[in-house]
């Protein structure tokens, strides 16, 4: 988590706001300061405080910022997470960048504590994937390790996974594995759609296989016949109704397009008063 923090650039995300400047926030006095809180009107994980506090102090470096709540933390509705004091003009015009941020990660961990809770005990280890909102894929990675799920490869640089226009495209599966492995030493995981096509993945020895939308069934047999010799990953239609009996099968890790992708918002509010 800590390599994501040490990639935060607010740069991007208020230049998409502010443009050429904030021509609504100069109608407030230039001196004038004022207080904020930032409060849930959900249940939430909370996630994202790097991104806010780089908000506010790239538009006032003196505004101080006092969070109630942790990094990490299970809060109710209605809780207020955060007070602010500083420039009026400054609070106004990061306040939507800030909370869009902070509400977006934190869904994203609050959906990963969902289904992290959910195969709790059982070993497996949930995993995100490359399904993220353009520009903040290290955020999302970060917010869904924040609540406790694992990130898989980051990106297409730090991870070979073979798919099925890959194996194609080689001409086998193990001809595929062959050449990943002549090319490059970083871990290579390959998918596969059918109990013939594990088997001879299996006989390729990749690090990590993928089980793509194999039944409950066909899971606990590709278990069995590994006998741990690779890890292996199931994928493909899974969420919280189904992802506890999927774990229970036996399979090292689950992973989890949703986690990153269907994350519904927070719905947080700032409310701001003048100081006198």
């Amino acid at each position: 988590m800590t390599e994501q923090l040490n990639r935060v650039d607010i740069k991007p995300f208020l230049e998409e706001d502010i443009g050429s400047g904030d021509i609504t926030a100069v109608i407030i006095p230039e001196t004038m300061m004022a207080e904020a809180e930032v409060i849930t009107r959900e249940d939430m994980v909370l996630c994202g405080l790097a991104w806010f506090d780089a908000v506010f102090k790239s538009l006032d470096a003196g505004v101080n910022i006092n969070w109630l709540a942790t990094e990490g933390e299970a809060v109710g509705k209605n809780k207020v997470l955060c007070k602010l004091k500083g420039s009026a003009r400054g609070l106004l015009t990061g306040e939507r960048t800030a909370l869009n941020l902070l509400q977006t990660l934190s869904a994203t961990a609050t959906v990963a504590r969902q289904y992290a809770d959910a195969v709790s005990g059982t070993g497996c280890k949930v995993l995100d994937t490359r399904k993220t909102i353009p520009g903040l894929r290290n955020a999302q990675k970060y917010a869904v390790a924040c609540g406790g799920c694992y990130n898989h490869r980051i990106g297409l640089y730090d991870g070979i996974l073979i798919k099925e226009n890959h194996i194609i495209a080689a001409g086998s599966i193990a001809q595929a594995i062959r050449s990943a492995r002549e090319l490059t030493s970083v871990p290579v995981e390959v998918e596969v759609e059918s109990m013939q096509e594990f088997l001879e993945a299996s006989a390729a020895k990749p690090d990590r296989i993928m089980l793509d939308n194999f039944s409950l069934e066909m899971l606990a047999e590709a278990v069995k016949l590994n006998s741990g010799a690779i890890e292996l990953e199931a994928s493909g239609n899974i969420g919280l109704d189904n992802i506890r009996a999927i774990a229970e099968t036996g399979v090292d890790f689950i992973s989890i397009g949703a986690l990153t992708k269907h994350v519904r918002a927070v719905d947080l509010s700032m409310r701001i008063k003048l100081v006198h």
